[in-house]
């Protein structure tokens, strides 16, 4: 079983992420942020992942440092749950309609980090959640998991759908990149590592 385990204590943040990317298992998601921990458990109903979060952070400032720290953390858990990426697919790709929005999620777990985000114009916040993290969570997770992600709203107008398509397509997307390849045991690559 591929699971992934991240601490990280900062003066700012207190988090433990857990990340099982085989068999199906629950979700266990406290950020102190309602709006994000629903999409963090999107995200892992909708790929099929047990994923454990617990953040303790500075949310008297703001939510920032703990909904990017969370990224750091879980980028670092998936990179640590796949190991050497043997027998990976590699790439996943998902449109996800919900009501009026359409949202893409592609990745590569390329070993090379990189992040394409194009989410036209969102509500400055969703609850007590800012709008503005959803770039600063994918691009912290996106580079500390070593994959080249690409998410774009291609339409849309409710700010609460659009975000909500985001991270049930990523977890779609990611879901299909980490499948194990029947067909291939080998690093998926013709360089020979990723």
């Amino acid at each position: 079983m591929r699971i992934g385990k991240v601490n990280r204590t900062t003066k700012e943040t207190k988090i433990k992420v857990e990340l099982k990317l085989d068999g199906k298992s629950k979700a266990e998601i406290s950020s102190g942020i309602g709006f994000f921990d629903h999409m963090l458990n999107l995200f892992a109903a909708h790929g099929q992942f047990g994923l454990k979060v617990s953040c303790k952070g500075d949310l008297e400032i703001d939510g920032h440092h703990s909904v990017e720290d969370i990224g750091i953390a879980l980028g670092a858990a998936l990179k640590d749950a796949l190991g050497d990426k043997r027998g990976i697919v590699r790439y996943g790709t998902f449109f996800l309609p919900m009501d009026e929005t359409l949202a893409l999620v592609s990745l590569d777990i390329s070993g090379r980090p990189f992040l394409v985000c194009e989410l036209g114009e969102l509500a400055p916040a969703i609850g007590n959640f800012d709008t503005e993290l959803v770039e600063e969570f994918l691009r912290a997770f996106a580079f500390n998991a070593g994959i080249t992600l690409h998410v774009k709203i291609l339409y849309g107008k409710n700010s609460h759908h659009k975000v909500e398509a985001i991270f049930k397509a990523l977890g779609h997307a990611l879901r299909a990149a980490v499948a194990v390849d029947k067909k291939n045991k080998d690093v998926p690559s013709t360089k020979g590592v990723l």
